[in-house]
């Protein structure tokens, strides 16, 4: 059955861009649960095709207007979550022209067709980076935004270009600033995979699973507990929820905003491998290295707005639930799915 043979409201359409990604594709599945229909456009550079389960794929850039003209008449979606966006840090220093022509001229360019087919609402992926090396702990949204990467600073600059838009044309928005995002689907139907891969649990787990030979620990001699880098880590279905949420409040009336996303304390990087150990029952490798230079002791953040205004409530709060889903997700034919980076030690923060 076709799309245009389903009946379905275009009022409960919400078009994902990057919606075959790690956090995309688990925000399709809080649509769909939540009685939407997720229409995904995805270049598909670094999503993947198996993770499309709840809605049309649509193969398609944000930087290529035309394109996204077809896929919106076509659906006449109500709302837009947009994910799509390139976010490796370092690659951001490197080549920072990559990162401002895809994330702020793509996301210019996505927002100007929405302007023009009276697409009102916006769910928009944002970053803690934004906020750039932490003042104070936790960090709310009043927090100074000075962001020290290109990455971060290309989130800074859209959510500057929804506050005007907004003032424009009412375009309104939810800009969400995650932290660290982890786990995976609780049934393991979408998890986290990404080439390279940069994320600590599933770098963890890897080592765990023996794909990796070793954990190499950035700096043990830190301002912390155990001496290691403390982080924020918010499961990334708790993350979808917030979506909806954030959408719902939108379709409510709300204004524009933006707000945090994390579970209000860390969990040091010892911690994670301790608790991957207990979850795997599996023996992880570690190697001590150097400081990086621009590593923060601690990122923590303050999500009590979201928890007081959106209504919002972690479900996967414990770091032992957060490491055994995506523990259950490695070990499914995906998340072990050949092509993962196997060789060498990895070096975490």
């Amino acid at each position: 059955m076709s799309f245009a043979d389903a009946n379905i409201d275009s009022n409960d359409v919400v078009l994902v861009t990057g919606g075959a990604g790690y956090i995309g594709s688990h925000a399709c599945k809080a649509l769909a649960q939540a009685g939407y229909t997720p229409v995904v456009f995805d270049n598909l550079v670094y999503g993947h095709r198996w993770a499309v389960r709840w809605g049309p794929l649509e193969v398609g850039d944000i930087a290529d207007r035309e394109r996204i003209d077809q896929v919106i008449r076509r659906y006449r979606p109500a709302a837009v979550m947009h994910f799509a966006a390139f976010t490796y840090v370092g690659e951001s220093v490197t080549d920072p022209g990559k990162y401002y022509r895809n994330n702020v001229a793509g996301t210019l360019t996505l927002l100007e067709a929405m302007h023009d087919h009276e697409i009102r609402r916006m769910i928009f992926s944002s970053t803690c980076a934004i906020y750039g090396m932490p003042q104070q702990i936790p960090m709310t949204e009043s927090h100074p935004q000075t962001p020290i990467n290109p990455y971060g600073a290309s989130k800074l600059m859209i959510e500057r270009i929804l506050e005007d838009f907004a003032a424009a044309h009412d375009l309104r928005s939810v800009s969400l600033r995650y932290f660290n995002a982890a786990g995976a689907d609780p049934e393991a139907e979408v998890g986290e995979l990404h080439d390279p891969e940069t994320h600590l649990v599933p770098l963890v787990l890897d080592a765990a699973a023996g794909r990796r030979s070793a954990i190499t620990i950035f700096g043990d001699d830190y301002d912390t507990p155990d001496g290691t880098c403390v982080r924020d880590y918010i499961h990334v279905t708790d993350l979808a929820q917030a979506h909806v949420l954030a959408l719902r409040a939108l379709e409510s009336g709300a204004g524009s905003t933006a707000y945090n996303l994390g579970n209000g304390k860390g969990f040091s990087v010892r911690e994670v491998i301790d608790c991957a150990r207990r979850v795997s029952g599996r023996e992880i490798p570690v190697e001590m290295g150097a400081r990086r230079p621009g590593d923060p002791a601690r990122l923590v953040g303050d999500a009590s707005r979201a928890i007081a205004e959106l209504g919002w409530s972690p479900a996967y709060a414990d770091l032992d639930q957060i490491v055994a889903t995506a523990w259950a997700w490695h070990q499914s034919p995906r998340g072990s799915a050949p092509g993962k980076q196997t060789a060498g030690p990895t070096q975490v923060s």
